[in-house]
């Protein structure tokens, strides 16, 4: 190898330990609860929850191959007759589990979980976002636009409600 390319190889970043080998949507779930006659009373926009959680199980205990499944429930609730009053009917209810198998090679097991459940979830979320807003806008309502997650929180506030005993990721 020329030095002029060893320069290069040697300035490079490391290739990042993790491939995406697939993905997919596992299940989807889109439901109008009161049917047609929820068009017909619907008189403001609802009142729209998203509820995000990420699993990472790995598939084969011989090797670094994992699943990682980021879920995402968004549920319309009929705007509440009275300021500060109970809501109203579910307008309609959409739940996704978009997955991702990918392959760890050679990571720092320090690394394994931040990948598993902040990186993996980072790559693969503006595709679960866009399925959202299409089912949500195909079953007759306004898309439901998913705002930017910041999974590095999302991690750490998990850890922080259950933490890890040494030797458990």
């Amino acid at each position: 190898m020329s030095d002029t390319n060893q320069t290069i190889a040697e300035g490079a970043p490391p290739a990042l330990p993790l491939a995406i080998n697939l993905q997919y949507t596992k299940d989807l779930s889109f439901e109008v609860p009161a049917g047609a006659e929820i068009f017909a009373s619907l008189r403001a926009a609802p009142q729209i929850s998203v509820n995000i959680d990420v699993q990472a199980n790995r598939l084969q205990n011989d090797q670094q191959v994992f699943e990682v499944a980021l879920t995402i429930k968004s549920e319309a609730s009929e705007a509440p007759e009275t300021e500060g009053g109970p809501a109203g009917r579910k307008v309609f209810i959409a739940e996704l589990t978009y997955a991702a198998v990918v392959t760890l090679t050679n990571a720092p097991p320090e690394l394994v979980e931040p990948m598993l459940l902040v990186e993996v979830p980072r790559l693969i979320f503006p595709y679960a976002r866009n399925i959202m807003g299409d089912v949500t806008r195909d079953g007759g309502f306004p898309p439901v636009v998913l705002q930017p997650i910041d999974f590095v929180a999302l991690w750490q506030a998990r850890r922080a409600e259950f933490p890890q005993t040494a030797g458990n990721a």
